[in-house]
């Protein structure tokens, strides 16, 4: 496909006031990324020239795409002299002779499904669907196959009403027609805005070619409320799912299963039933058991969980993770850790043995520290470990130890345990009994 036959222009100016939110619609996230990064990544596999227009909360739009894309184009709307989908076309200067305009709410189109606007010759090409219930979408009307106008739901008429055909919101425009109508729009309606749609009336009447392109109503679906968003959170999921399952993951009940866009699996991977990967994630050759979260890390080889939590700059290697483990921000190689620990800022070493209730104390409530163990280490049920501590290879730590900011040599046997004492009758003497 050659990138330089068509240029994109991504509305993203509006306040989406029915989502009843602070932030901007196009940030709101589906699987793990805004909606306006799902749309520029399938623009940037079909085009080299990319335009963003932006109006509400501007900056923060653009900060949140800089992270991911480095070549965009973003144009300020001059939403207040010139509101509305024509307003935000009035500063447009596409490199290329074909120009495709996609809204900023649509993060379920593909790659695939925004073909037919690149076969079809034409001076204007626009996307339909048939819909029982076209409730608060603009009419198209079409005669002999052809359209006629765009009419808003705010504007039309009792019979325009009942026409079900009704535009999915995406165009495709000859460079010409976007050089000589939008000058020309008008804001001339109820709501007086300046509407894209009016161009295919303008140019009907000039006697320009105007397609109308059926496509699929699940990839173009807009999303303008918090319940769009679930639904089309549901979609993306399944497409992700679908996509590693097909390169070989195993899934179980994967309905129940939540993997954002970055995350990556390589190799012989299972994951059970509730789990959730999320961030830039990279699972390799591992089992994931069920009701497990991992988040933004690595794991290499390894089974982690039921029920473990994997937390952010994770690295785990040839590990067994058990049950109510956490893990954050540590390099595990080579470890056993069952069953009920924490371990935070923490680099441990192949053929080490975490017992249960073990903790790494990184914490002081100021600042964080790190906690070292080396090989062929085996620590007692129960132990803390105040960072900063270092434990050399071959370390053996009794069960209840507490270690405070030291360094174990290699060999020894740690053991911090108060004598037993006992007090005979102390519970009646207590109670009185």
């Amino acid at each position: 496909m050659d990138k330089n036959n068509i240029s994109i222009v991504i509305l993203a100016a509006g306040k989406g006031s029915r989502m009843k939110s602070t932030k901007a619609k196009v940030l709101h996230p589906i699987s793990g990324k805004e909606m306006l990064y799902h749309i520029i990544k399938t623009s940037k596999e079909i085009s080299n020239d990319i335009s963003v227009v932006v109006a509400h909360q501007k900056d923060d739009v653009i900060k949140a795409m800089q992270k991911y894309f480095d070549d965009i184009n973003f144009i300020t709307q001059d939403a207040d002299n010139f509101p509305g989908t024509g307003g935000a076309m009035k500063n447009i200067s596409p490199k290329n002779e074909k120009v495709l305009v996609l809204n900023g709410d649509m993060p379920l189109i593909t790659p695939d499904a925004l073909k037919g606007f690149l076969d079809i010759d034409s001076d204007i090409i626009m996307s339909i669907f048939e819909l029982d219930n076209p409730n608060g979408y603009g009419r198209v009307i079409i005669e002999n196959n052809q359209v006629l106008s765009i009419v808003e739901q705010k504007d039309a008429s009792e019979d325009e009403l009942k026409v079900k055909t009704v535009n999915a919101g995406i165009y495709a425009f000859s460079k010409n027609v976007i050089d000589k109508y939008i000058p020309l729009l008008s804001n001339e309606n109820a709501q007086k805005e300046y509407y894209l749609t009016d161009v295919i009336s303008m140019a009907k009447k000039d006697g320009l070619k105007i397609t109308p392109l059926l496509v699929d109503e699940e990839k173009f679906k807009g999303v303008n409320s918090k319940k769009d968003l679930s639904d089309a959170e549901v979609i993306m999921q399944d497409k992700i799912k679908t996509n590693w399952m097909d390169k070989g993951v195993t899934m179980q009940l994967p309905s129940t299963i939540y993997i954002e866009d970055g995350v990556k699996f390589e190799g012989e991977c299972i994951v059970e039933n509730g789990c959730k990967i999320t961030g830039d994630s990279i699972i390799k050759d591992s089992h994931i058991k069920s009701g497990t979260i991992i988040e933004d890390s690595h794991i290499i080889n390894s089974d982690i969980g039921p029920l473990a939590h994997i937390r952010p700059a994770s690295i785990i290697e040839d590990t067994h993770i058990g049950n109510f483990v956490e893990v954050k921000k540590s390099h595990l190689k080579g470890v056993k850790a069952g069953h009920l620990s924490y371990l935070g800022d923490a680099s441990i070493d192949e053929g080490t043995n975490v017992g249960a209730g073990t903790i790494t104390c990184n914490y002081d409530g100021k600042n964080k520290y790190k906690t070292i163990i080396g090989k062929n280490v085996f620590i007692g049920s129960d132990t803390q470990l105040v960072a900063p501590v270092t434990v050399e290879d071959d370390v053996m730590i009794a069960a209840g130890t507490t270690l405070t900011s030291t360094t174990v040599k290699k060999g020894s046997l740690a053991l911090t345990r108060v004598k037993l004492r006992i007090v005979k009758d102390f519970y009646y003497k207590f109670f009185g009994k």
